[in-house]
C-alpha cells in the first residue's frame, strides 16, 4: 500500500486536548519555509468583540526547534516573539495554552467539553498569514468518555474520522481564526435553508431538551433571513454551523463567516414537557437571529476600517451603530416575520429597547457614533457611571434603524429592507462607509437623509419615536415610572437595597447616594423602617414628600435627606420625542397600518 500523501500546508497547526483536568491545549506550529528572523504573534482581540483581551496571557512553555536543534526565542513585546532560524529547514514551534473560559470569545477545555477560537490558540506567522494553512485537531486520550467525543468546525475537512477529528484546511489565517471548534459529547442535527445545509450542535442540554422544536424554529429564522437578503437566491456560504453551549446561567453570541458560537441558559432551551415556551426561549431565538443576520451585516458587509483586521491592536470605527444596531433592529423583527412571535411580543421587545435608551442619561452626553468608536474602552468595561456617560450602540442603533425604516415607509418610496439590499449590491457584500449608506438612501428615497443621520447618529438629539410609531398604527403611552426610575437608581434587591448606579440629575443623586451604598431603611416622622426593596418606601412613607434614607457606606451609617416626588400621572409622548423620565408602553392602534410594517410589506 502506498504511503498517504502529505496534505499539510506550508503553515500547519496541530492542536491536542492535552490535559483536560489542567485545562491545557498543546499546540504545535510547523512552518515549512520560515523567514530567517521569523516573527510570531498572538492576537490581542477577536473580531466581533471589541476589547483588547490579551490572549497571550494564557500561553506558556513556548519553545522552538529545527530538527533536533533547539532555537532561542526572543520576546519582543506582550504578544510577539522572534526566532532566528535556517530559512531552508522547517521550523517547529510548540507551546501550551491554558483554556478555562466558558465564553464564546476565547477557549475552554475540561472533562466534558472542549472549545476554542484560533485567536486564542494559533500563533500568527508574520509574512505567511495570507498563505493556506492546515489544522490537525487531535482527540483527547485516557479519559473514559473519549469515545463519545466528536469534533465540529466550519473549516473544510481534508482527512477526518467518523467523530470529526483530523485535518482541516483554511485559505489563510483570517479564515482559520474565523471558524471556532467545538468538541465533546454534544447533540447534533442537520437541516437545509435556502438550499444550503445547516447544522446545529448543542452542548450541555438537559434530558428534557426538545431538539426538534429548536431545529424547526431555527430553520424558520434562516429561511426568513436568506429571503430578506436574496429573495429566492442562495446565501453567500456553502454550509452553516450553529455551536450552542447550554449552561446554568449565561447568554451571548459571537458571529463568524459561516458559523456562530452561542451560549444560553439551560432552562431557556425548548422542552418536550413544555410546548409553550417563555421569554427565555424568545431571547434565545432573538440571539440566533442576531448572529445569523451578522453573517451578512458585519462579516461581509462591514466597516471599511475592517477591510483587513489588525490583530495587534484596537481597530476603530464609528459604524457599530449600523452593524450592531441595525442587526439588533432586524433580529426580533425577523422573528415576527417568521411567525415565531406575535405583534404583542414584538412590541414588548421594542418597548424594552426603548427603555434602555430613554432611561440612560448618557444618551445626552455621547452620540451613538462616538459610542461606536469608544467601544474598546467603554462598552465592554461598564462601571457605575456607564449609564450617565455612555449610550449603547446596540440599543440606540436599533432605534435609529427603526426611525429610518418608519420614515422611509411613511414617505412611500422605499423601506429600510430595500436600503440594506441595495447596500449589499453597491458594496458587493464587502467593506462600506457611512457615505455609502447616505448615497443609497438618497438614491432610493429620492432625497438626502443627511439631516436625519446628523441628528440621530452624530448628535445627542432625541429620536422622533412617538411621531413615527403613531404614523404606523402604534400607540405609544407614557406610564407611571417605577420606583427605581423615579428615584434615578439602578439597584439589586435582596434583604436590602444594593445601589449599583446613581443616575445623573435624579432624586437619589441630589440626596447624596452613591454606587456601592446599601440602603437599609428610611425614617418617617421620627420612626425608622427597614426596607428590602424600593417598593417598601411607598408603604412606609405614605403621602410624605421628605424622608431620611438610612444608608451604609464603607461600614459607616449615614442619614441622607431624600425628597420624594409624588407619582406623576401618565403623560402622552410628545410629537417629537418621549419624555426621558417616563416609562412607555407600545400597543397596536391601527392594525392595518401596523401589519404593513411588522410583516415587511412594501409601503403604499
Amino acid at each position: 500500500m502506498p504511503a498517504p500523501k502529505n496534505t499539510h500546508a506550508a503553515v500547519h497547526y496541530r492542536v491536542e486536548a492535552a490535559d483536560l483536568h489542567a485545562h491545557l491545549f498543546h499546540v504545535t506550529l510547523t512552518l515549512a519555509r520560515p523567514e530567517a528572523l521569523q516573527e510570531l504573534s498572538l492576537p490581542v482581540w477577536i473580531p466581533g468583540s471589541y476589547l483588547v483581551r490579551e490572549f497571550a496571557k494564557n500561553l506558556q512553555q513556548l519553545r522552538a526547534r529545527q530538527g533536533r536543534r533547539a532555537l532561542p526565542i526572543q520576546q519582543r513585546d506582550k504578544q510577539r516573539w522572534q526566532v532566528a532560524c535556517d530559512s531552508t529547514e522547517p521550523l517547529v514551534v510548540e507551546y501550551a495554552v491554558y483554556a478555562n473560559d466558558a465564553s464564546v470569545r476565547t477557549a475552554s477545555l475540561n472533562a466534558t467539553r472542549g472549545f476554542f477560537n484560533a485567536t486564542s490558540l494559533c500563533l500568527r506567522s508574520e509574512g505567511q498569514a495570507d498563505q493556506p494553512c492546515t489544522l490537525d485537531i487531535v482527540a483527547p486520550e485516557n479519559i473514559a468518555t473519549s469515545a463519545q467525543w466528536h469534533c465540529v468546525t466550519g473549516l473544510f475537512g481534508l482527512e477526518t474520522d467518523a467523530q470529526g477529528f483530523g485535518l482541516y484546511r483554511a485559505a489563510d489565517y483570517d479564515e482559520l481564526v474565523d471558524c471556532p471548534v467545538e468538541m465533546g459529547a454534544f447533540w447534533s442535527a442537520r437541516f437545509h435553508a435556502g438550499g444550503v445545509p445547516h447544522r446545529i450542535v448543542v452542548a450541555g442540554a438537559a434530558p428534557s431538551f426538545d431538539g426538534q422544536r429548536l431545529v424547526a424554529d431555527t430553520r424558520k429564522i434562516c429561511e426568513a433571513t436568506i429571503a430578506f437578503w436574496h429573495g429566492k437566491g442562495k446565501p453567500p456560504f456553502k454550509s452553516y454551523l450553529f455551536l450552542l453551549n447550554a449552561v446554568h446561567d449565561g447568554y451571548g453570541g459571537l458571529e463568524h463567516r459561516n458559523s456562530t458560537a452561542l451560549i444560553c441558559a439551560r432552562a431557556d432551551l425548548p422542552r418536550t414537557s413544555a410546548p409553550h415556551t417563555g421569554e427565555g426561549y424568545s431571547m434565545l431565538l432573538g440571539l440566533i437571529s442576531h448572529e445569523y443576520f451578522h453573517t451578512w451585516n458585519v462579516k461581509r458587509l462591514r466597516p471599511s476600517e475592517f477591510r483587513h483586521y489588525d490583530y495587534t491592536q484596537e481597530n476603530y470605527t464609528e459604524l457599530l451603530w449600523f452593524f450592531e444596531g441595525f442587526t439588533s433592529y432586524y433580529d426580533d423583527l425577523l422573528l415576527r416575520r417568521a411567525g415565531l412571535i406575535d405583534d404583542a411580543t414584538y412590541l414588548k421587545l421594542l418597548t424594552k429597547t426603548s427603555h434602555q435608551v430613554l432611561q440612560a442619561p448618557g444618551r445626552q452626553v455621547q452620540t451613538v457614533a462616538q459610542a461606536s468608536f469608544d467601544a474598546w474602552v467603554k462598552y465592554y468595561r461598564p462601571d457605575e457611571n456607564t449609564p450617565n456617560a455612555t449610550i449603547s450602540y446596540y440599543t440606540k442603533g436599533a432605534l435609529v434603524a427603526l426611525c429610518l425604516d418608519l420614515t422611509l415607509r411613511r414617505e412611500g418610496a422605499t423601506t429600510l429592507d430595500d436600503v440594506m439590499r441595495a447596500l449589499w449590491q453597491r458594496c458587493a457584500g464587502g467593506p462600506m462607509a457611512e457615505s455609502d449608506l447616505r448615497a443609497v438612501l438618497q438614491q432610493l428615497a429620492g432625497r438626502a437623509f443627511d439631516a436625519e443621520l446628523d441628528a440621530w447618529v452624530h448628535s445627542t438629539a432625541e429620536l422622533p419615536l412617538a411621531e413615527l410609531l403613531a404614523a404606523h398604527g402604534i400607540a405609544l403611552q407614557a406610564e407611571v415610572p417605577q420606583p427605581a426610575q423615579r428615584l434615578g437608581l439602578r439597584v439589586a434587591e435582596n434583604s436590602a437595597v444594593q445601589i449599583k448606579a446613581v443616575l445623573r440629575g435624579g432624586l437619589a443623586e441630589r440626596a447624596g447616594m452613591a454606587a456601592g451604598d446599601e440602603w437599609l431603611g428610611i425614617e418617617v416622622q421620627g420612626q425608622g423602617w427597614r426596607i428590602a426593596k424600593l417598593s417598601d418606601i411607598a408603604l412606609y412613607a405614605g403621602a410624605e414628600k421628605q424622608v431620611t434614607a438610612l444608608v451604609a457606606r464603607d461600614a459607616r451609617l449615614l442619614r441622607l435627606p431624600l425628597q420624594l416626588e409624588p407619582a406623576a400621572a401618565p403623560r402622552r409622548g410628545g410629537k417629537a420625542a418621549v419624555p426621558a423620565d417616563d416609562t412607555v408602553s407600545l400597543g397596536v392602534a391601527d392594525r392595518a397600518l401596523a401589519t404593513r410594517w411588522l410583516a415587511g410589506s412594501a409601503p403604499v
